[in-house]
């Protein structure tokens, strides 16, 4: 289980492990974002210090309706215990963890602040 809290300003996030293709690993906090239909985003400075791979770009629509250009890389992060490669989005914004990574997760969250943020895998 993926455990969290939610800030003051009702965030709820939680704490994952991101590794490069050569292993370098960064602990970061990332704030889930159900409006976000990716896996995780991480801004710039972070892709490069792990050596992250460029793959691809997509257009992605934002929270306002507008689009924007994104640069997709691959990464690795654990979750649940468990090593996933997955596609990392590069945006200049604190990490979010998208709905793609919590597929098949049940997310409970306190909604207060230091409210408990809890994601646990689930099968159907």
């Amino acid at each position: 289980m993926i455990q969290g809290t939610v800030n003051d300003e009702h965030e709820a996030v939680i704490r994952l492990v991101v590794i490069g293709p050569k292993g370098q690993r960064r602990r970061i906090e990332a704030v889930v974002d159900t409006g976000f239909n990716g896996h995780l985003s991480l801004p710039a400075s972070l892709i490069k210090k792990l050596g992250l791979p460029w793959r691809r770009r997509a257009i992605a629509e934002l929270a306002d309706g507008s689009q924007t250009i994104v640069d997709i890389y691959r990464g690795v992060v654990v979750w649940n215990g468990r090593r996933r490669r997955i596609p990392i989005d590069e945006a200049e914004t604190a990490p979010l963890v998208g709905m793609a990574l919590l597929a098949g997760s049940e997310l409970k969250i306190q909604v207060w602040p230091a409210g408990n943020v809890s994601i646990q895998r689930r099968t159907r």
